[in-house]
Parts: structure tokens; sequence; C-alpha cells
């Protein structure tokens, strides 16, 4: 693992586009599918997936649902339900209410907030299922009253049509009833635009690979989206009084991720530098997803020597990582200072894991830097939100003039009349 001072790391990562051939390919299938529908839909989970369906085969049976039930052990079981509690719980906190304010004159401002109506989430079925992903999209959908929740997932690559297990029984512990077996850019288009199969969502979640990306960019506006997520990140402050295996195993938690995937160590310690780096090549040999974990510490992996904890905390903004996690003597101290994080986590026992899986803030975090604008899923996500205004006769006659004022002033003459008729027949 590289060890080098902060000042020589590129802390900016270029943000993922895709290449001009993949984004070709994905506006093919994306107006295929407006054209098409279910017809494109079919094809292409075909020739991508080598999955041969028909359209009636394209939802997810109650029966399988079930089935599924009956391949997932008990401990897991457990383990997810006590996990979509705990999520639950959490966002249940990020409830909001509609408002309205009125005045002594008689005007009423206020704002109402409601629900999308439908949802799409995507959980991916590539190079790892992720069940907990399903909870954490899932549920805050729930709690802000989402009426209308669909799930889409690839079916099994090579000719089965199959879907995980844990990922079905994930969904069905979630409250979700509308599940299909289809993915990739196609899976996108059809949530974005309907088919005679899928009915049109109004706003699409979850991550998913390139293609899924950029279909995701693709379509927003004709639906809203979560983001456009890159690759994991970690990143960990630390003095010399923090454990180096512990350190080591948190920055591999992320790297095992994917190739692309970040873990970063921030200390002012060259004993610390040096004993997680040595510590991450010993736990490294004996991890299943090595090569994966391999390549993301060789290609994005670094520690990065600082002159102090404050210094390290620049850094940190800078980076304004997914994921940060602060093993300092006194975290708490330092959290005031920490401007740019998707989540914190702060302690040598509060391991990245226990957010991704178990606490119950929401472990989708806006990635490659934008923590600096963006925040995790919440159940703000799926609201929507509608100014109110009831303005009383007595408070258009006493700023009739400065609204025309202004409105004459951008030279929209039609709106100041619209006020203007108004105070005539008041007699003003």
């Amino acid at each position: 693992m590289r060890i080098m001072k902060a000042e020589q790391f590129g802390l900016q990562r270029e943000v993922e586009y895709g290449t001009p051939e993949q984004n070709e390919t994905v506006r093919q299938i994306v107006e295929a599918i407006k054209a098409e529908g279910d017809a494109a839909l079919l094809r292409y989970t075909e020739q991508l997936d080598r999955v041969q369906l028909e359209a009636s085969s394209l939802r997810v049976t109650q029966e399988e649902i079930q089935a599924a039930y009956e391949k997932v052990d008990a401990e897991f079981l457990t383990a997810i339900r006590e996990a979509a509690v705990n999520v639950r719980v959490f966002h249940e906190k990020q409830k909001r209410n509609s408002w309205m304010d009125l005045q002594p004159d008689g005007t009423m401002l206020g704002q109402i907030l409601r629900p999308l109506k439908r949802v799409g989430v995507y959980v991916p079925g590539g190079k790892a299922a992720y069940p907990s992903s399903v909870l954490m999209n899932v549920i805050p959908a729930q709690v802000a009253g989402v009426p209308e929740i669909v799930m889409v997932t690839p079916p099994a690559t090579g000719g089965k049509a199959g879907i995980d297990p844990y990922i079905l029984v994930a969904a069905a512990e979630a409250g979700v009833k509308e599940m299909y077996r289809v993915g990739g850019a196609q899976a996108i288009a059809a949530l974005a635009y309907g088919t005679a199969s899928i009915a049109p969502v109004d706003k699409i979640c979850g991550p998913g690979n390139i293609y899924v990306a950029l279909a995701k960019r693709s379509v927003f506006g004709a639906v809203d989206i979560d983001s456009i997520a890159g690759p994991s990140e970690i990143v960990v402050l630390a003095d010399e009084g923090a454990n180096a295996s512990f350190i080591a195993a948190d920055l591999l938690s992320q790297a095992e991720h994917d190739e692309m995937a970040s873990a970063i160590l921030v200390t002012p310690s060259e004993t610390l530098a040096e004993a997680v780096a040595a510590e991450v090549e010993r736990q490294l040999a004996t991890l299943p997803r090595e090569a994966i974990a391999r390549a993301s510490i060789d290609s994005y992996g670094a520690v990065l020597l600082v002159d102090s904890i404050e210094a390290g905390i620049t850094v940190v903004n800078k980076l304004a990582p997914e994921h940060l996690e602060v093993l300092t003597a006194d975290p708490m101290s330092l959290l005031g200072l920490i401007e740019n994080a998707g989540a914190i986590f702060l302690g040598p026992y509060s391991s990245e894991p226990v957010g991704d899986y178990f606490a119950g803030p929401n472990h989708i975090i806006p990635t490659n830097g934008t923590a600096r604008f963006s925040s995790p899923v919440n159940v703000d996500d799926f609201l929507k939100k509608s100014s109110l205004i009831y303005y009383s006769k007595e408070a258009l006659l006493k700023n009739g003039n400065s609204i025309m004022t202004l409105a004459r002033h951008e030279g929209l003459e039609a709106h100041a009349r619209a006020i203007q008729i108004r105070l005539e027949q008041e007699g003003k």
C-alpha cells in the first residue's frame, strides 16, 4: 500500500461518464424500449443476460418468493429482520409534516408534503448480491408513504431465469409486492417509460454497473433518480493510538467491493502508516475476494501522511468521502470540524460494516466527492413539496405596488397588470 505525503495525492477522481461506445449502447437500448416496450425488453434480456423470457414471466410470482424463503438460512432471516427494524426506526425520525402559517392580515402561506406515487428500485445482480441495499432503498420510501414500490433485478445469466433468493426474501421482508426479473439499462428504461408489463414510475433508485448508471442519467428528467453512484470509498482518519489491524480490516471492507473502490488512511503517524500498510498485505492474503481488493488497493489505495490531525481534517474535507472513520483519542471533539462526509463513524467499534448492514442510517451515500453537496438516501428523497399561498385582499392592497414594481423591472407587463386590475377594482 502506497505511503506518501498528502500533498502528493490527487484528491479528486475523474467522474465516470462512460466511453462513447457505452453511451451509444445505452442510447440505443433506451430508444428501443421507448419504441417497442416488452419486445425490446425481452430481446435485450436474451442478448445481454442470455435468458429467454416471455412477457408473462417477467413478474416474480408469490410461489417463487415462498420458495426463496425455503432456500435462505434462519440466521440470515433473523438478521435481515433485525436490520429492517433498525433502518425503519432511524428513518421514521426523518419524517416531516406539512405546515401552514396564518398571518394577522389573513394571508396563509405553507408547504404541503406528499409522497411520490410510484418508485422503482434497482437491485444489482452482478459481482455480488446485496440484500441489504433492498432495505436501504425500500424502507425510506415506505416511511415517506409511497404506495407503490416496484423492484427490478437481473435474472441469473446463462439461461437461468432465477433470482438470488436472499434478494427476494429481503424485498419481501421490506414489503415489496411487485418484482420483475429484468436488469441493465433495459430495466431502467422500462421503469422510466413503461411497457405493457411494467408501469412507469416517478423515481428510480438503486446502484448498478456503468450501463445502469448511464441509463439513469439518460432518463433523468422523464423521472427523478437518486444519484449516479461511483465506486465505494472509505477514508480513515487516525492518530498514533489507533489499532492498525482494525484500520486495515476496515480499508479492505471497501476495497473488496470493486477494483475501482478507494481506501485511504490519513494520519500524522509514520509508525501507524507502516503498520497499517503491512497489515493490509497480511490480511489481503486470506481474503476470498483478494484479486478485487488488491486491484483496488494498488490503484486507488493510499496512506497519506499529514503534519497533524487538524491538517488531516483539511484533507478529509477536500476528499469529501462516502465513508469516514475517525479513530482518534477523542473523535467527538473533531466532529464539528468535519464538513464533508457522507457517513461519519466515530471510535474503534463503529466499523463501516456496522453502518452498511445494521445500525439504521442509510448506506446509499454520495460518492466521488459529492458529499460536498449531497446527502445519503433519506425520507425526503421520496417526498414532493407544494408551496401553498392564500393572499388576502388586505395583503394584496398593501403589497400590490411592490409586486408591480418588480414585475415591470423585469419587463413583464402582463404580470404587473394582473395585480393592477385587482387594485383598480378595489379603488386603489
